[in-house]
């Protein structure tokens, strides 16, 4: 649908903020933030004054005792609820509003104006030059002067809507957060992790942990088992080497108790070495076996109340007893008993 000459402002921004279709409630925030930006007389809104705007409206938000997801998928959190909680532990105000800049808009802002069967309307509100500045429209100016209360009262009526919306997806999302704040404390940001590549090859092989296959040079990454996105760390007890196509297919779902078996043995292969990293995941798994096994499980039992069912056993065809890894003689030798 092309724009028409009897469509509002009004109209054209009711249809972008309540028929729109939200995965997560940012445009919602953006919406809000818009109004506020206008409000306080802004016609190009500077970057950094944008993303302190928007954290404040999640920060109303998420201040709370009963804070509701933000997202439509059970078991993740938006960025914006990422760096809510990294602020609620650091209390590092710059820094949260120096992160919304440089990770919360790359959706968002761009995809605003998007409404499908409604084209040609891209700009209608403001115009933008990423990570610079965000331009407000007379259009916007008109909409926010003409019906202020309204359109604040639409924006948080549909923002509950959503949050209700996600609740019901998320099972026990209050639980879910608990387990997660575990790992906030020690959180540190994503290092690069190719360089751990040859050190693991000498425990795994060229084989693929996820589907037992041989790799080849350019197909190799380096992935967390139990995903970071709730971990929040880089640890080499839980990096494995597998195919690009099997990293895809796992995402940060959960995989199967299988795999967890095989990333207990593959660390017991290190810690059978003379490698320095055993010192590590002893320090930090514990100092026997059974420690260790059980320290890990544990993280597993963690991940699987975060991420609810979201399951991955596997590639097809992967058979845990065929897996050429279980044979290896050291991996006999250092899981005897």
């Amino acid at each position: 649908m092309q724009q028409h000459d009897d469509f509002s402002a009004n109209d054209y921004w009711k249809a972008l903020i309540l028929y729109g279709l939200n995965q997560a409630t940012y445009k919602i925030a953006l919406g809000k933030t818009l109004l506020s930006m206008s409000a306080k007389g802004y016609n190009r809104v500077p970057w950094d004054v944008l993303s302190a705007e928007f954290f404040d409206q999640y920060r109303t938000r998420l201040e709370v005792e009963d804070r509701m997801p933000q997202q439509a998928t059970p078991g993740r959190r938006t960025t914006m609820e990422r760096i809510f909680s990294s602020f609620q532990i650091r209390q590092n105000l710059d820094g949260a509003i120096s992160e919304v800049g440089a990770t919360a808009f790359e959706d968002v802002v761009p995809r605003f104006h998007n409404l499908v069967g409604m084209e040609g309307i891209q700009g209608k509100f403001y115009r933008f030059e990423f990570g610079r500045y965000l331009e407000l429209t007379d259009a916007l100016h008109t909409v926010r002067e003409e019906q202020e209360n309204a359109l604040h009262a639409e924006l948080d009526a549909r923002w509950g809507l959503l949050e209700g919306a996600f609740s019901i997806a998320a099972g026990n999302y209050r639980l879910a957060n608990d387990v997660r704040e575990i790992y906030l404390t020690g959180a540190y940001k994503r290092k690069p992790l190719t360089g751990n590549i040859s050190f693991l090859q000498g425990y795994q092989g060229n084989i693929c942990f996820y589907c037992g296959m041989e790799m080849q040079p350019g197909d190799i990454d380096v992935d967390h088992v139990l995903p970071r996105q709730v971990l929040q760390h880089d640890e080499i007890w839980n990096l494995v080497l597998a195919h690009r196509a099997c990293n895809v297919r796992k995402l940060d779902r959960i995989v199967g108790e299988h795999f967890i078996l095989k990333l207990i043995a593959r660390n017991e292969n290190i810690m059978g070495s003379n490698h320095p990293w055993k010192k590590r995941i002893a320090s930090v798994l514990g100092a026997t076996s059974t420690a260790r096994a059980k320290e890990l499980y544990w993280h597993y039992g963690n991940v699987k109340m975060v991420l609810g069912s979201n399951y991955w056993g596997g590639t097809e065809g992967y058979n845990p007893g065929s897996d050429p890894f279980y044979r290896r003689l050291i991996t006999r030798l250092n899981n005897r008993g």
